[in-house]
């Protein structure tokens, strides 16, 4: 409260006590009671708060009211000279203020003037500049006139267009100059000739080692050591119900009676053959081999081959440097750890070759991505089984499903020359995969049954009357069948390439597929005398 409300405070006291002071009388002294004997104590009953008592004002006397009103006249004094000070300072506050002000609009009043004289200068300026243009662009355009009609006078007194006079300077410098580009084109042809065997075989060179790995080539087949008979027995089972059991489950042939000790497994499909290897080692050392025990062992094992592939995928693509590549596609690249070309595993093929395409695309500046790309894909269709074709069709059709970009797709379609050849970075994966799989010790095939089983196709081929020649092609990937256009039809084509296909799958085996192309052709030949 301030002190102006003290003093209303004390002087209202003051009225109110003043009229009463005769009044006050003394309080006559009460007496003190007596202490009465302890009672027992007896519970009552909660009462009611009673309401506060008003206050009673202060009774105060002459001396007090004096000293109150001196207090206050020192209190109204110091006021006023603290107003007064208070005054006096907020005068010279606004003084300087103002004056601050005052400086201020001084200030801003000669920066107006100075940009109003600047722009008055700008303005004249642009004046200026607009009227030089339009003089500029006036003399150009005399300039031009006065250019055509000297060129008008020239051609006349010439004889000569423009264009013709620069096609007759033109020759004069190419029959001076013709002699000169002869020489300096021969200089550079045989430049080149002499050092493009050297450059060739200095980047293969350096490729090739890029691409030297630690992997060796594995050349195995899926075979299972038994120790016993008496295991190849329950192998068997009752009636033969343990192996109708595990070729099912596993879709694999079981071969038993190849050699003694060991059991023979085959499938074109190179997970399944891993797969039931891996379930029969682990059902041969339990010794508990009956259906129920079958199925839960391969379907285990299913699981634990699914996740391995996955990552050598991952680890594969990692390896040569890719790391946006589908999940599914990382997934059917592990089965690349399974699956063999030749004796030669397709991981240790397709790092190497994936190593030399980048090589050599740095070299000779082609485009890395895409021929990296290409070499990690270009043999994914060999390990695709639920398709039919070959494996370049396979991986092409699966890879757009997928989405991947023409030109990789371009490179998996032509790296076997089945389509020219579309681009560069094409023709670097071709010879990435040709130099992987040819350099020495890459691949192994056994040669009598090579020359055996494309001796097989031809001869499939000619057992029928209507053939004149047969010719195994690729390796055995395709057979060409001419036929003698005098004991056949057009219509013999369809019928007996149908025919052959059926004989080679039933009586041969063999890798990928074998395309079978009947061809029959008339000549007419004459000879004019």
């Amino acid at each position: 409260m301030s002190f102006f409300g003290t003093i209303s405070g004390l002087f209202a006291q003051k009225q109110q006590t003043g009229g009463q002071k005769q009044q006050v009388q003394k309080q006559p002294v009460r007496k003190i009671p007596q202490p009465q004997p302890l009672k027992p104590v007896q519970q009552k009953p909660p009462q009611q708060p009673q309401r506060p008592q008003p206050i009673k004002p202060m009774v105060m006397d002459d001396t007090q009211i004096r000293e109150a009103q001196a207090r206050a006249r020192e209190i109204i004094v110091e006021a006023k000279d603290e107003a007064l000070a208070i005054r006096e300072k907020a005068e010279r506050d606004a003084r300087v203020i103002r004056q601050e002000i005052s400086d201020k609009e001084r200030s801003l009043d000669q920066k107006i003037a100075t940009l109003d004289a600047r722009l008055k200068v700008l303005d004249e300026r642009d004046e200026e500049t607009q009227k030089r243009k339009a003089q500029v662009d006036k003399t150009q355009l005399e300039l031009e006139d006065l250019r055509q009609q000297l060129l008008k006078k020239l051609e006349h007194v010439a004889g000569l267009t423009q264009v013709q006079a620069k096609q007759q300077v033109l020759e004069g410098v190419e029959r001076n100059l013709s002699k000169d580009v002869a020489q300096l084109i021969q200089a550079a042809e045989s430049k080149a000739k002499e050092e493009a065997d050297d450059k060739a075989r200095e980047i293969i060179i350096d490729a090739m080692k890029h691409g030297a790995t630690d992997y060796v080539a594995e050349y195995t087949v899926s075979v299972v050591k038994i120790p016993d008979d008496e295991v190849k027995g329950k192998i068997i089972g009752k009636d033969g119900r343990n192996i109708r059991s595990f070729e099912l489950e596993t879709g694999v042939d079981v071969d038993l009676d190849d050699q003694p000790g060991q059991v023979r497994i085959s499938s074109f499909d190179p997970i399944r053959r891993e797969i039931a290897r891996i379930s029969l080692e682990r059902l041969v050392k339990d010794g508990r081999i009956q259906p129920t025990r079958i199925e839960e062992t391969v379907k285990k094992v299913a699981s634990e081959i699914e996740k391995i592939t996955y990552e050598e995928g991952k680890k594969l693509c990692h390896a040569v440097g890719v790391y946006n590549l589908p999940a599914d596609l990382m997934q059917i690249l592990g089965r690349f750890k399974y699956r063999f070309s030749y004796g030669q595993n397709l991981i240790a093929h397709t790092l190497e070759e994936t190593k030399i395409g980048i090589a050599l695309a740095q070299e000779v500046g082609a485009n890395v991505e895409v021929v990296k790309l290409g070499c990690l894909l270009h043999d994914i269709g060999k390990v695709v089984t639920e398709e039919e074709g070959s494996h370049v069709e396979v991986g092409v059709n699966l890879l757009k499903k997928y989405r991947i970009p023409q030109v990789v797709i371009d490179c998996v379609e032509q790296h076997h020359e089945d389509v020219p050849f579309t681009s560069n970075e094409a023709v670097l994966v071709y010879v990435a995969d040709a130099i992987s799989g040819a350099r020495p010790g890459a691949r192994y095939e056994n040669y009598e049954e090579y020359v055996k089983r494309l001796t097989n196709l031809e001869t499939i081929a000619k057992s029928y009357d209507a053939v004149k020649e047969a010719y195994a092609i690729q390796a055995g990937r395709e057979v060409r069948v001419i036929l003698n256009p005098q004991h056949s039809t057009d219509d013999d084509t369809i019928v007996l390439s149908h025919k052959i296909k059926e004989r080679v799958q039933k009586e041969m085996t063999y890798p990928g597929t074998v395309t079978v192309t009947v061809i029959r052709e008339t000549r007419g030949i004459d000879i004019a005398k």
